[in-house]
């Protein structure tokens, strides 16, 4: 596979996961400023993008200004219409690889994007960005064959999901007073009725923070992402060494793994901001390490005589 086509698709999964994840966390906190009038509107909102890596204005910041900055500003990268129109170039770059399906379901999502959405429609838009990331994702998922295309375009995906899912657990220790309660944690996930089906009860901190960390079964915990991670990158390329791994980002993402599966959920909630920021850092150094080796689009050229 040429690595521009793999570049491609490992991007299509981290934009379109992006836009998913940042429109889960915008309708939570949004709503809980509306809700809550305890809130302090400009500290709350400081701290919401500074969760999502995008930076701050000087003046004062309202909930207004938050859905303009990461919905539907063009220019902000951490933006969900940013996100979208990205996957969507990164598709017109593979389309000779992926379907026809997914191409008009990107091409069209971008199409149809608002420049600006209105206090009233803000919950309809986040459904609606929600529903057709599912929509590309499930057009992938249901028609692509198992090869190194999807291991990539999956690939892609479980970063960006362990990535997102630890910056909502981040949002968790903003305020402990007003920020988002563990229920409304789960909701956002798409996690509240798996969890009662496993816990069968009123979602406590330990049970909560251990079913988005550490289970198994569950595809939005950065435990399974992490895992499915991992097993994109060994189908990508299997390994043959008889000692240790060699594939770096296979090493980073591994170290996680054992990290999540041995320390006690008790001692990553004693330092929940630090853990989630370490996972974080992880999953962005574990990125540069696949692009490095699979599509290092900075390296130039050597040219000898009339030949590349």
């Amino acid at each position: 596979m040429l690595s521009r086509i793999a570049s491609s698709l490992f991007w299509i999964g981290r934009y379109i996961e992006r836009s998913d994840g940042t429109a889960r966390i915008l309708d939570v906190h949004l709503q809980l400023l509306l809700e809550d009038p305890w809130i302090d509107e400009d500290t709350a909102c400081r701290s919401l993008l500074s969760v999502m890596g995008s930076p701050a204005p000087e003046s004062a910041i309202v909930r207004e200004d938050v859905l303009r900055i990461l919905a539907v500003d063009r220019a902000a990268p951490a933006s969900i219409v940013y996100s979208l129109a990205s996957a969507r170039e990164n598709a017109r770059r593979a389309r000779e690889i992926i379907s026809t399906e997914l191409w008009e379901c990107l091409n069209t999502t971008t199409a149809r994007m608002p420049r600006r959405v209105t206090s009233d429609k803000v919950h309809e838009f986040f459904s609606w960005v929600r529903e057709r990331a599912a929509l590309a994702v499930g057009l992938m998922e249901s028609g692509a064959s198992r090869d190194e295309a999807w291991h990539f375009f999956t690939l892609g995906r479980s970063l960006e999901r362990a990535d997102m899912t630890a910056r909502l657990l981040a949002t968790r220790s903003l305020t402990e007073a007003s920020g988002p309660s563990w229920t409304t944690l789960l909701r956002s996930c798409g996690a509240y009725e798996a969890y009662l089906r496993t816990y069968r009860g009123v979602p406590s901190a330990r049970n909560a923070a251990e079913f988005l960390l550490h289970d198994r079964l569950f595809p939005r915990s950065i435990l399974y992402s992490v895992a499915r991670a991992v097993d994109s990158l060994r189908e990508i390329e299997p390994r043959l060494e008889r000692v240790g791994v060699s594939d770096q980002a296979a090493r980073m993402l591994g170290q996680v793994r054992s990290e999540l599966e041995f320390r006690p959920v008790a001692d990553v909630l004693d330092d929940l901001p630090a853990f989630m920021s370490a996972i974080q850092d992880a999953t962005s150094a574990a990125t540069t390490a696949v692009a490095m080796r699979y599509f290092p689009e900075s390296v130039a050229p050597s040219w000898t005589g009339d030949r590349a």
